[in-house]
């Protein structure tokens, strides 16, 4: 899976990290002086659950402010049971 959040389209963005060494002038120094630029992505906070979409349960990954605004139903928990007890119901008992 790509890190795109399915329903807003939130993707990875580039930037560009500034080392620095000195003091800052409004600390009393002489300024700051850059020592290094290097670009770094900035990631979304994307988390993967499970949702229901045209009455099928799929799994996206979606950004955490969309989940939090409550704007996703999510797929309601599986109730998880044997496919023993299913096939043969114990017997009645006589």
């Amino acid at each position: 899976m790509s890190r795109v959040c399915y329903f807003t389209g939130k993707k990875p963005h580039s930037g560009k990290k500034i080392t620095r060494r000195g003091i800052a002038k409004r600390s009393g120094g002489i300024g700051l002086k850059t020592t290094g630029i290097t670009t770094r992505r900035f990631l979304p906070n994307l988390q993967t659950v499970k949702i229901i979409e045209n009455g099928t349960v799929k799994r996206v990954r979606v950004a955490a402010r969309y989940l939090k605004s409550g704007k996703v139903q999510k797929a309601p928990k599986r109730a998880w049971t044997s496919q023993a007890v299913k096939s043969n119901p114990p017997a009645q008992a006589q």
